[in-house]
């Protein structure tokens, strides 16, 4: 039986640093391996190099950036992009040979039979977000069956059925959290809406979210939720090790510490999180690991002139200062993975989620979760985490004084998260992928 061909966009995929939308799009690529389609990626490179000889164009494709932003010297050529963009745009196949040695690309590169590239292409979509509803052409020499944009984008594949990802409505539920083009984002997303062939989304929360905003009919709209799959040569790593690691690269006492991972931004609720972890008066420090984001510097203040006051105060057996606050920008998944593992609690009160994946990974690990009663997370969690109002200090602060005190509470949620975690499997994402999926494609099995 030939395979059913399906492409994703590589959208998120050519970001320098990993994002929660570039891990979906990565577990998708290989969810659609598994499950027997043909998986094709396009990208928006800004590759040059036009030449028959396949070694060259890849060389060239890997060479260049694979996105970068608009400068203020291309406004000129942009504004000839725009008088194209109703026509379309060509995508052109990029040779794969295995000549160029991608093991350092491995942690970014998804599963892919082959890759397609448009230059530049996601600045135009961009452009085109701008200047109109509509979405631009691509047209393929081999186009998919079905094309799964995983994000909004201002894209649809000739051809094709077209189904689009809708992680969530932040810019529109929240909209003083983010920097989006508010009216810009609504068009785009009014238009997908109506014009899709199915919406796809990760929570029943941004279901009803995008039924609410968009008045889509409920059966045009498919909830997958995600999954985390934690290779288990690092959820089974012996603890004394996990322990070794913690303290001797990080400084930091094993199950001594709360930790906090993701964007520190405003919706994730950063700076109410730090002034509860501080309030409460717990000894256990709090680790922050996350990139630095819009409106930093308020949060990032706040800390300074907390942590230099407190780390007088606050001495370790040695006699040295034990900072309160340790903030870390980025590590490796291995390394994250032992200092989830080594926390005592994993705080996440984030203010809206289209689905919360931290919370996920914390709970498949087996430790405690704090998060919030709010958007996607009370089905995420269910009674396997301690749930808060995200804008409630106080709860914040007595969760928080539970947590560092009761190890039968640290216990019984540690116990329940992996239990928890299980309906979210692997195996069951796969199992509403192929639901999803056969829809529109005939997959092997069927």
């Amino acid at each position: 039986m030939q395979k059913p061909r399906v492409y994703i966009d590589g959208y998120n995929l050519s970001l320098q640093q990993g994002t929660g939308v570039a891990t979906y799009a990565r577990n998708l690529s290989v969810a659609l391996r598994e499950l027997g389609a043909e998986v094709g990626v396009l990208y928006g490179g800004q590759s040059r190099t036009v030449s028959r000889n396949p070694l060259l164009r890849e060389v060239a494709f890997f060479d260049a950036p694979l996105e970068r932003r608009p400068r203020l010297k291309d406004i000129p050529r942009n504004i000839l992009r725009t008088l194209a963009l109703p026509f379309g745009e060509i995508a052109t196949r990029v040779p794969v040979t295995g000549s160029v040695i991608r093991e350092p690309l491995q942690n970014r590169l998804p599963h892919f039979d082959h890759i397609w590239n448009v230059k530049g292409l996601y600045d135009k979509q961009r452009l085109a977000t701008k200047i109109a509803a509509g979405r631009i052409p691509i047209h393929f020499l081999e186009p998919p069956e079905l094309m799964h944009w995983t994000f909004p984008l201002a894209l649809r594949a000739m051809g094709a059925k077209n189904i689009y990802t809708l992680h969530d409505l932040v810019p529109l539920r929240l909209p003083y959290a983010t920097l989006d083009n508010k009216r810009n984002y609504f068009r785009l997303l009014n238009h997908i809406a109506k014009h899709a062939d199915h919406l796809v989304t990760i929570s029943e929360s941004s279901k009803k979210d995008i039924m609410s905003f968009f008045g889509v009919p409920e059966d045009r709209i498919t909830v997958t939720y995600q999954a985390v799959d934690i290779p288990a040569a690092l959820r089974n790593k012996p603890l004394h090790e996990v322990k070794n690691e913690v303290e001797g690269n990080f400084g930091i006492p094993f199950k001594g510490y709360f930790l906090y991972f993701g964007a520190l931004e405003p919706r994730k609720n950063v700076t109410r999180m730090i002034e509860a972890h501080l309030a409460s008066g717990v000894a256990d420090p709090l680790v922050l690991v996350g990139k630095k984001v819009w409106r930093r510097k308020r949060d990032l203040r706040f800390l300074a002139q907390h942590d230099r006051l407190l780390s007088l105060l606050d001495k370790n057996v040695s006699g040295g200062p034990l900072a309160r606050i340790v903030q870390l920008e980025y590590l490796t998944f291995p390394a994250l993975v032992s200092l989830i593992r080594g926390a005592k609690a994993v705080l996440f009160p984030s203010l809206y989620e289209g689905f919360g994946l931290p919370a996920l990974e914390a709970m498949t690990l087996g430790t405690p979760v704090l998060t919030s009663n709010t958007s996607s997370m009370p089905e995420l969690v269910g009674d396997a985490a301690l749930q808060i109002d995200p804008y409630d200090t106080q709860a914040m602060v007595d969760a928080i004084r539970a947590l560092a005190s009761d190890e039968a509470l640290r216990g019984r949620l540690a116990e329940a998260g992996p239990a928890r975690a299980e309906m979210f499997s692997v195996d069951r994402y796969h199992a509403r992928l192929a639901a999803l999926y056969g829809r529109f494609v005939k997959l092997p099995g069927d």
